[in-house]
């Protein structure tokens, strides 16, 4: 299966960080965790924008 990659904007760790409101170690967590899934390059990450579109809308479970 090939996929077209074109039209996938991928976003830095601190981009990510910028848009979630988080700091860049929550992100580096997410991605390690597998929460937030990741492109290595190198030694730097890069996320698919729908990824974290994704990330964003998922309700939070209610604790407590």
């Amino acid at each position: 299966m090939t996929r077209d990659l074109s039209d996938v904007r991928f976003l830095t760790v601190a981009e990510v960080a910028e848009m979630m409101r988080v700091s860049n170690m929550t992100v580096y967590r997410m991605v390690h965790s597998g929460d937030l899934p990741a492109v290595r390059f190198g030694r730097s990450f890069r996320i698919p924008e729908s990824a974290v579109a994704a990330a964003i809308q998922t309700p939070i479970s209610d604790v407590g």
